[in-house]
């Protein structure tokens, strides 16, 4: 006879730490709640929120503070903030530059050095450039700040279990050990992930999409296009974090060749390059192309626009009919085009997707600007932070 094996117990779950991480979580992405709040949307009551409040407080990860304005009728409820001095290091790097970003819990970006490289860095080289701006901020880190850990945002395909970047094509990365780099040359611990991945989840929690469950990202960069998935308020990874490649879907049967291998990518149609060509601009600041494209007279500009918005809308088509989003969030300069001919997208999405979740999704501008890659970076380094805040044993730190 076999013998079965002996089935696993499921491990337990504390009580208590889901509620703290319910509460920390709930307080960095608002930013400031009452005691009122929190004993509202959580459920819990109030003697519970006062005990779990009090050791976030003790664990220096929150601080309350007395309510602004007026005076209120009764017991005014505490307001309950993140402590800004709990901290995360940001990295970015990209084709001409690495960007060092410390962000405090709640997303506010503290401080942002863009270090300008005259190539396209190579993996070792960004950790380098990386390290070296983080060495030089670690008197002040060290004497000002408890930090979490280091979040590594890459235009491009990361395992996202161990941080190695399988394929950066415009960096021209390829299998690069890139957190266990930075964490050997730093000593934090750190988390790499797909940026366009990391800046849908930022939108949907401190932008364009606050509020929104079913969210849909696409940027528009030098790079091509990349875009990531929300579905019920968690990003969709895939089995190793590659999901959320928008810029290769389908939209031309006979387009040009994409460095993917295949024909009629959505970044061969939808580019950036033939409209700074027509306005004659260089890339400029990130706002310099939207203000022209709306700007520009010229009918060739605006026959390029539609060109480009037509293909787009193709490709969101398949979006809207695939994962039914609340809100599709685009920027770069995708939000440039669709402000240039302002109503145009929507129009032709709704034509040709099905009614139902056409009707039900509307399209937005990203709102977090340059902070954006720095706050999902973030996110990413504050993850394990915000699901068990008693692993961190941060001491109380000032505000």
């Amino acid at each position: 006879m076999r013998n079965e094996p002996t089935p696993t117990a499921a491990p337990t779950v504390d009580p208590r730490s889901t509620s703290l991480s319910r509460l920390l979580t709930l307080v960095h992405h608002h930013g400031m709640l009452s005691r009122a709040q929190l004993t509202k949307l959580t459920g819990l009551n109030r003697s519970t929120i006062s005990v779990l409040i009090g050791q976030l407080v003790s664990d220096g990860l929150v601080f309350e503070a007395a309510p602004a304005g007026e005076a209120q009728v009764g017991r005014p409820s505490p307001e309950v903030r993140p402590n800004p001095r709990v901290a995360a290091l940001a990295v970015n790097p990209e084709v001409d530059a690495v960007t060092i970003g410390l962000v405090g819990l709640g997303g506010q970006v503290i401080k942002k050095i863009r270090y300008t490289t005259e190539r396209i860095p190579t993996a070792a080289e960004a950790v380098n450039i990386a390290a070296a701006v983080i060495a030089g901020m670690r008197g002040e880190l060290d004497s000002q700040y408890k930090v979490v850990g280091i979040g590594v945002a890459v235009p491009g395909l990361v395992n996202a279990a161990d941080g190695l970047v399988r394929h950066a094509p415009h960096l021209g990365w390829h299998n690069e050990p890139l957190a266990q780099l930075l964490a050997q040359a730093c000593g934090y611990p750190v988390a790499v992930s797909n940026d366009a991945s990391l800046a849908a989840e930022a939108e949907m929690i401190f932008g364009a999409a606050a509020g929104s469950r079913n969210v849909i990202y696409l940027n528009g960069g030098a790079s091509g296009i990349g875009g990531g998935i929300i579905s019920e308020g968690r990003l969709l990874a895939g089995t190793s974090g590659f999901a959320g490649e928008f810029g290769h879907t389908l939209v031309r049967s006979d387009g040009g060749l994409c460095h993917c291998g295949a024909r009629g990518c959505l970044q061969t149609e939808v580019i950036r390059a033939p409209l700074l060509a027509l306005l004659k601009l260089d890339a400029g600041e990130p706002g310099e192309l939207a203000g022209a494209l709306s700007a520009s007279t010229d009918p060739l500009v605006a026959a390029e626009v539609r060109r480009q918005l037509g293909f787009l809308a193709i490709a969101l088509r398949t979006v809207v009919n695939v994962f039914n989003p609340e809100a599709v969030v685009l920027d770069g300069f995708l939000a440039a085009l669709d402000a240039a001919a302002p109503g145009e997208l929507a129009v032709a999405v709704a034509a040709q997707a099905l009614i139902e979740p056409a009707a039900q999704m509307g399209i937005r501008a990203a709102t977090l600007g340059a902070d954006l890659m720095m706050v999902g970076a973030a996110e990413l380094a504050f993850a394990t932070l915000l699901a068990n805040p008693t692993s961190a044993k941060l001491k109380p730190c000032g505000r």
